[in-house]
């Protein structure tokens, strides 16, 4: 009576894993049989077929994916290097990218990069090395490394949440230096004669945080005062924002704006614990307009940015790339848009 060969799996507990040769001695094929029968399974027969997917459910064998991409030049696979996976801003954002890139059949892997261009530096070269089809990037200043490596990778690159004439491929996103000063007009506009920023560790911010200054400056003669956090937005800093200027002293007609919704809300609460009112002791006004910011107390005006739109037309264009589409363009600029509510 022959000996039923042993399922490999049994034998691979902390000694690496299953490989195509262990699959084929469990069917009693070649290996050669068994990488004929992933790659063009209509070359083998019926029989075999079945032997070889059974051997595979049983030891739970996966392809080297890595290895196929190399024979194929294609991995099915979009890399996105983002500052934070968690923060809405971005996650709704790549949750409408990822939708149309499933659709057509690209997996998504993600990297978190903080707002640290070396450490960005290192995803983009340990994500190449995996041979991504296409690589989506947040903003569009990098190290140079980076961007060597990008332009020899010979792959589609978007870079989102901003706008360039210089992209590495293309961008999709916004001007970052219009949105500072449109909610300066804004500010002027609606009578403020003082303000204040309250800015996050992102270039990003920084540029909204000057191009707002320097408009609210020209348009009203007076000097903007600026209160920087070197990481991220919370609302515990946002707190901590409206407290240090209630220590220098809180100016008449003045408004706060904010580099995110996140601040905002901080300096909201802080305000409610000191009995200030919102806006006449002190306006706010944030940035992102986050699920929550039209039920804060007031409700929060803040400047908008579609992210699902952004996200789509992120992944529309790569799609174009993969189609090689001579109508694509290198700059798709979404816009933004001021939404006033009861906090200024």
């Amino acid at each position: 009576m022959a000996k039923r060969p042993q399922d490999p799996a049994h034998n691979r507990r902390g000694g690496g894993g299953v490989t195509m040769a262990d699959v084929g001695r469990l069917a009693g094929v070649t290996q050669v049989t068994v990488s004929r029968a992933l790659s063009t399974p209509s070359k083998v027969s019926d029989d075999t077929l079945q032997r070889i997917q059974e051997a595979i459910r049983r030891t739970g064998y996966v392809p080297n994916a890595v290895a196929g991409a190399l024979a194929s030049n294609k991995s099915n696979l979009i890399a996105a290097l983002v500052p934070s996976v968690t923060n809405i801003v971005y996650s709704s954002m790549l949750h409408a990218f990822s939708e149309i890139m499933w659709g057509h059949g690209y997996q998504i892997i993600f990297s978190e990069t903080g707002f640290d261009l070396d450490r960005e530096e290192k995803a983009i070269a340990t994500h190449l090395s995996r041979r991504p089809d296409a690589m989506l990037l947040t903003g569009v200043r990098h190290s140079q490394a980076s961007r060597r490596m990008l332009a020899n990778a010979g792959i589609p690159v978007v870079e989102i949440w901003d706008i360039t004439d210089t992209p590495i491929d293309c961008c999709v996103g916004f001007s970052h230096v219009l949105a500072g000063q449109a909610a300066a007009d804004f500010a002027v506009e609606a009578g403020y004669e003082h303000a204040v920023t309250v800015t996050a560790r992102d270039e990003r911010a920084v540029r909204r945080r000057d191009a707002f200054a320097t408009r609210f400056g020209k348009r009203t003669g007076t000097s903007v005062q600026h209160i920087d956090f070197a990481s991220s937005a919370s609302l515990g800093l946002g707190r901590e924002a409206l407290t240090r200027l209630m220590e220098a002293g809180l100016p008449a007609k003045a408004v706060m704006f904010c580099s995110s919704d996140q601040f905002a809300q901080g300096i909201l609460i802080e305000a409610s614990a000191r009995g200030l009112s919102v806006p006449r002791d002190i306006a706010v006004i944030g940035f992102g307009d986050q699920e929550f910011a039209a039920s804060t107390q007031p409700a929060l005006t803040s400047v908008r940015i579609d992210r699902q739109i952004l996200g789509q037309v992120a992944a529309n264009a790569l799609v174009d790339r993969f189609a090689a589409s001579s109508t694509v363009s290198a700059v798709h600029d979404v816009g933004f848009e001021i939404v006033s509510r009861g906090s200024a």
